[in-house]
């Protein structure tokens, strides 16, 4: 049993057929083929029923496929360890942070990080949306500080580092009205709704939360959201951590909105499974979350 038929059996599961996981691996149909037969010639066993169009995990074949994709996983961990041990400090460090994320808990970590590799170049990419996890497996960012939404888990390591709270808020010019109630839809259609751009592309772009046939303006960032916003030109929602102050001062006040719940977000700190991490990454991804709060 070999490395290259285990990876060409998940490559066919995952993709569904056998040219499928051949452009996948950068091979002929007819070697993926081969290479199942070769394998299930050593097993004794049959993996693929090939009477449907696409081929189908046969019972045994299920079980099997179950046991390889573990094996796998522990071998593109024993290939990262190998890698740390023969690394040297990465000559720069890119960490791409969701920007609804609140900086003040990681700076701690990069401080440490960079006091420890002074010779490191550290970069922090603040990403709307989509960003991170785009950086991440575009491999432009080391590792991604951000929500699970749109991440191949099957392709990162995630483990929770914090919860981001988002609240509509809007400044009292709006002169929108009073009273605990939840205001409709309709009463909300024709205040502009302020939403930031996304950073991860198309697909990454803000579709929840959006109130259906009203007016919409779209900014860069949350630092222009937000002062467009306290600017009374608009409503949307921001991090509890940016409007702490104002929303205890009145300068903005929390709405009560259909469709438009108060939302809270676990945060998660992202690293690729199959690319080796370095040794000032690996020491980073290992401070990110100690003593954060939740």
């Amino acid at each position: 049993m070999k490395h290259d038929q285990l990876l060409a059996l998940e490559a066919i599961v995952s993709t569904g057929t056998f040219r499928g996981a051949a452009e996948r691996l950068n091979k002929s149909q007819s070697a993926i083929s081969h290479t199942i037969r070769q394998l299930e010639e050593e097993l004794e066993l049959e993996l693929f029923s090939r009477e449907a169009y696409r081929p189908a995990l046969t019972p045994a074949g299920e079980i099997f496929y179950r046991e390889a994709s573990r094996v796998l996983r522990q071998m593109q961990g024993l290939r990262s360890t190998a890698a740390r041990l023969r690394a040297r400090e990465e000559p720069e460090l890119t960490l791409a942070v969701s920007a609804t994320m609140d900086l003040d808990p990681l700076l701690p970590a990069l401080a440490e990080t960079g006091r420890r590799h002074p010779a490191t170049h550290l970069r922090l990419r603040m990403e709307m949306m989509g960003g991170p996890i785009a950086r991440l497996m575009e491999g432009k960012a080391d590792i991604a500080v951000a929500s699970l939404d749109g991440v191949p888990l099957d392709d990162v390591e995630a483990e929770p580092v914090a919860e981001v709270t988002i609240r509509p808020v809007a400044s009292p010019a709006l002169n929108l009205p009073a009273g605990p109630r939840a205001l409709s839809a309709s009463e909300m259609q024709s205040h502009v709704q302020v939403v930031a751009a996304g950073t991860g592309g198309a697909a990454h772009e803000q579709s929840r939360d959006l109130l259906p046939g009203g007016l919409k303006w779209t900014v860069s960032d949350l630092a222009a959201k937000k002062k467009v916003i306290l600017a009374g030109l608009g409503w949307g929602g921001l991090p509890d951590h940016m409007t702490e102050e104002e929303r205890r001062s009145g300068a903005l006040l929390p709405l009560n909105l259909e469709g438009f719940p108060l939302r809270r977000t676990m945060i998660f700190k992202m690293r690729r499974r199959d690319q080796a991490i370095g040794v000032v990454a690996d020491e980073l991804w290992n401070r990110i979350g100690t003593a954060m709060p939740a």
